[in-house]
């Protein structure tokens, strides 16, 4: 299932582009790269200049930047990190248990 506005919550964040556009820390704004690891609590986002910083997912706002089949037209989604708190592998299964209901 590929990625988008209305299933990213529960879909695979790991080769996806991010920034870090609110957080509770301010040396955390404005990050941005891609994520390279993901754990209950933390993305690892590797930076543009090779950097992998370890972001807790709570207290911060995320924009995820989706690839469109469209030229140059990424589609960005607003994340609040308190939705993606879960294990990623438990999260990936709920979208199963929401569509049976």
């Amino acid at each position: 299932m590929e990625a988008s506005a209305s299933n990213l919550i529960f879909h695979e964040l790991i080769g996806l582009v991010t920034e870090i556009i609110g957080s509770t820390n301010p040396t955390l704004n404005n990050i941005k790269g891609r994520v390279v690891d993901e754990s209950r609590n933390m993305l690892v986002i590797e930076t543009e200049d090779m950097d992998e910083k370890m972001v807790p997912k709570q207290g911060n706002t995320f924009v995820f930047h989706l690839p469109s089949h469209s030229a140059d037209q990424d589609q960005r989604v607003k994340i609040n990190g308190k939705l993606l708190l879960s294990q990623p592998e438990n999260r990936v299964k709920n979208i199963r248990k929401i569509r049976m209901r």
